[in-house]
């Protein structure tokens, strides 16, 4: 008896839910409709993080490349100094008198006014 009221439950549940399968699922949304937020998360990663990075490194390179004799600068290692030669490659760089260190060029972070190692 308790196999026969299992087999009807069974037949009962299938014959309930028989119309939900039938409908069918909804359409899907348009591919576009799915891909708007990724879209827009990109463009604003964009324009937050990618496009002001690339443009500081641009300002950085072009500082960099116009270092001359006298220019005062600070390192990446926070070295304050004066240019006394200026190579392709490398910087020969006064941190006090009679001090010279060589600097590669990419490792200056910025260039500081004129004076400011005598005002130091």
């Amino acid at each position: 008896m308790n196999a026969t009221v299992r087999l009807l439950l069974i037949l009962i549940s299938a014959l309930v839910a028989a119309p939900a399968f039938a409908e069918g699922a909804p359409p899907e949304p348009n591919f576009l409709v799915q891909m708007a937020p990724l879209i827009i998360i990109f463009v604003i990663f964009y324009f937050m993080l990618i496009r002001p990075q690339s443009k500081r490194a641009k300002e950085h390179k072009s500082m960099v490349e116009a270092l001359q004799k006298g220019d005062e600068l600070v390192t990446n290692g926070g070295l304050l100094g004066k240019v006394v030669k200026a190579g392709e490659n490398y910087l020969d760089v006064e941190i006090a008198e009679g001090v010279v260190v060589k600097v590669q060029r990419g490792q200056v972070a910025t260039l500081m006014p004129k004076g400011t190692i005598k005002s130091a």
